[in-house]
């Protein structure tokens, strides 16, 4: 990988929190970190109490900024990344939630004529692998998936639940999903998500076996640059990969390309597939955005968020190695100590600049 000490621009990247529902961001990077022990990282927060806010470290970025949440819009995200842009010289951003893809997708020409690259998936990829799209993206081009359905009202949730037979998941637009073994359960899970996401609510059969994620890199021309695939051994409650394996499939590289070269995916990808004992491995999501588990294949010679960020500049990719089977993660839980004006600095300002370690300083000489 890349360790040059010539001067980059800086890359701005999202997805900051390491708790018990962890986002991508911080490893994401810390995986640059690996490749890049030079680069400036601007961290881009949505609320002053994310984690990677408050530790030092290869999670956690140089400077910090607040950002207007999504549902602000694409122009009040534009607003905001122009006052940070003043303060420091961005060149690159990688969005690390599902969240924000369409408010980057909106303002990527206007950040291009910034000077401002990102590598996003087209309008078109992105809405095809969406949660009330995908059942019948998967049916089209015969891949399994749980029969899913649509509900824009209560009325609607309940005869699609009697449709899809008990139990069913119920999925929020972008995040969040309930199990709902009866009627009885039913409203009580989609009004939880309702007043978080609002309509439409996806209603999903509920399946039981292994969970498998497959990351990569999709070329934006139907191909995959490379890859690793797991077994998740432990979840968090919200579902999230806590340990890992990597494992060999060819059915699941055989699915991962068919997907992928369909979309023409552009960018990171994570997909999430479930085997029941006995049947053919099911297609549950696709993120459009790698998984906050992507820090383990780069530990192993895979760095897949530095692959991209040599797209990103333009350069030639590094031949990365193949995650061997048998590899495993597992995640762990550490106190990060700070002081309360480190919140309030953050919470006041929306801003928060990080004084260079002792190990940058030297590699910056």
């Amino acid at each position: 990988m890349n360790t040059m000490k010539n001067q980059i621009k800086a890359v701005a990247v999202s997805g900051l929190h390491r708790g018990e529902n962890p986002q991508p961001g911080g490893a994401v990077i810390a995986s640059l970190r690996r490749a890049f022990p030079n680069l400036r990282i601007i961290g881009l927060s949505y609320d002053p109490l994310e984690s990677s806010l408050y530790g030092r470290g290869d999670y956690h970025p140089d400077a910090a900024y607040l950002i207007p949440f999504p549902s602000a819009g694409a122009d009040t995200l534009l607003e905001r990344l122009d006052m940070i842009r003043k303060k420091e010289d961005i060149g690159f951003v990688i969005p690390c939630l599902d969240s924000e893809i369409e408010n980057f997708t909106a303002i990527y020409p206007k950040l291009q004529e910034r000077g401002v690259e990102c590598i996003l998936p087209t309008a078109g990829s992105f809405e095809a692998r969406s949660k009330s799209n995908l059942y019948d993206f998967c049916r089209r081009i015969d891949i399994p998936s749980p029969m899913t359905k649509t509900a824009m009202d209560p009325l609607s949730v309940e005869k699609c639940a009697e449709e899809v037979g008990y139990p069913v998941y119920l999925k929020g637009r972008l995040y969040q999903a309930h199990l709902a073994n009866s009627k009885a359960e039913l409203a009580e899970a989609y009004d939880g998500i309702v007043k978080v996401w609002g309509w439409p609510v996806m209603i999903q059969k509920a399946l039981v076996g292994e969970e498998y994620d497959v990351t990569g890199v999709g070329d934006g021309e139907g191909g995959i640059i490379k890859s690793c695939t797991i077994r998740k051994l432990l979840r968090t409650s919200n579902g999230k990969g806590f340990a890992g394996i990597v494992v060999v499939d060819p059915e699941l590289d055989r699915m991962a390309q068919r997907i992928i070269g369909e979309l023409r995916w552009d960018g990171p990808f994570e997909l999430e597939f479930l085997k029941v004992p006995g049947k053919p491995h099911v297609l549950l999501e696709i993120n459009p955005r790698f998984p906050a588990w992507i820090d383990f294949p780069s530990q192993i010679g895979c760095n897949l968020p530095a692959l991209l960020f040599e797209r990103l500049l333009k350069q030639k990719q590094t031949l990365l190695k193949t995650c061997v089977a048998g590899q495993m993660f597992i995640r762990h839980s550490i106190d990060l100590v700070g002081d309360f004006t480190d919140f309030v600095e953050m919470a006041s300002s929306g801003e928060r600049i990080f004084t260079p370690n002792m190990a940058q300083l030297e590699n910056m000489q």
